[in-house]
């Protein structure tokens, strides 16, 4: 197939869900579009309102993603033409840029002939992006909690709990992954990491057993959330009284500035957007409000040159 054409579909993501920093990830029904054609010079096209600033040429992430998995395998990097459709936006906290990595290394692999492993791959996404979460959400879909052992990035899927969704907020305004982090302080104390591991403890076992009337506690974060608050104006209410508003709970979704609640999706969510989205525009802020639902199929092939669908 080095000679096809290949598309996958992958989903959008968020992290962390609270205290489970650089280790946990959900995916969700939003989804990364991306196209792969081995062609005779490179081109890169890109669709849809939210991939402004994306670059068009060898800089691209996609391309340079696609370009070291040829090399990693021993074959020469093909011209390419590329096509990426997006619904997911960018820098907001809900795993463009692990959409984009995932996408690029599944096609690309298609494309080389299937030399790694799915495990493999999901080891260079971990690589690439820095932490496993969100590239282990797009890439298997569900729940993901995940680590970094060396090399290995051993990795538990979870089901998603029946009738769990969530209602996202998305301030106008991106926020880079590194400015998110460099707000973080290099130590904490003993307090702050016992709240941590016992904090996500519970919110693992929660979701693994869908007793999802634990949220409320167990997504309580001290490790990355406070430090976040200057940068998220509303934040810090959002968090601490979306419970009152019918959210199972609420947190930054992976470094913001999107805010998420998960919500029991039987129940009516018209309380609390009005809620979230009030409490943003006490800041000055405009947003864009979605209610996602868990992804539970990861990254799909959609189509290969042979039209054959996997």
């Amino acid at each position: 197939m080095q000679n096809g054409k290949v598309t996958v579909k992958v989903p959008a993501s968020t992290a962390n869900l609270g205290p489970g920093f650089d280790t946990l990830g959900m995916a969700f029904q939003l989804y990364t579009t991306i196209s792969l054609e081995a062609a005779d010079e490179t081109i890169i096209r890109l669709h849809g309102s939210q991939l402004e600033g994306i670059a068009t040429d060898k800089t691209n992430l996609i391309y340079k993603v696609a370009a070291d998995l040829f090399e990693k395998a021993g074959k020469p990097v093909p011209e390419l033409i590329i096509d990426i459709d997006s619904d997911v936006p960018l820098t907001r906290g809900l795993g463009s840029s692990a959409s984009a990595i995932v996408g690029a290394l599944v096609a690309a692999n298609e494309l080389a002939g299937k030399p790694f492993t799915t495990d493999e791959l999901f080891t260079m996404a971990t690589k690439r992006e820095g932490h496993p979460d969100n590239v282990g959400a797009a890439l298997f879909g569900g729940i993901i909690v995940a680590l970094i052992d060396g090399n290995d990035v051993p990795y538990v899927r979870l089901p998603v709990p029946e009738h769990l969704g969530a209602l996202v907020v998305i301030p106008d305004f991106m926020l880079s992954t590194e400015k998110s982090r460099d707000v973080l302080p290099s130590m904490y104390s003993r307090h702050d990491v016992v709240h941590t591991s016992s904090h996500t403890g519970v919110l693992v076992a929660a979701l693994a057993t869908g007793q999802l009337g634990l949220l409320k506690s167990a997504m309580k974060d001290v490790l990355h959330q406070p430090y976040r608050v200057p940068l998220v104006p509303g934040l810090e209410s959002i968090i601490e009284d979306a419970t009152k508003y019918g959210a199972l709970g609420a947190a930054l979704s992976g470094a913001g500035p999107t805010i998420i609640a998960f919500v029991d999706r039987r129940n009516s969510t018209a309380e609390l957007e009005a809620f979230m989205v009030n409490a943003l525009a006490e800041q000055g802020i405009a947003c864009t409000v979605m209610n996602l639902i868990p992804d539970t199929q990861g990254v799909q092939i959609e189509a290969c040159l042979s039209g054959v669908t996997r």
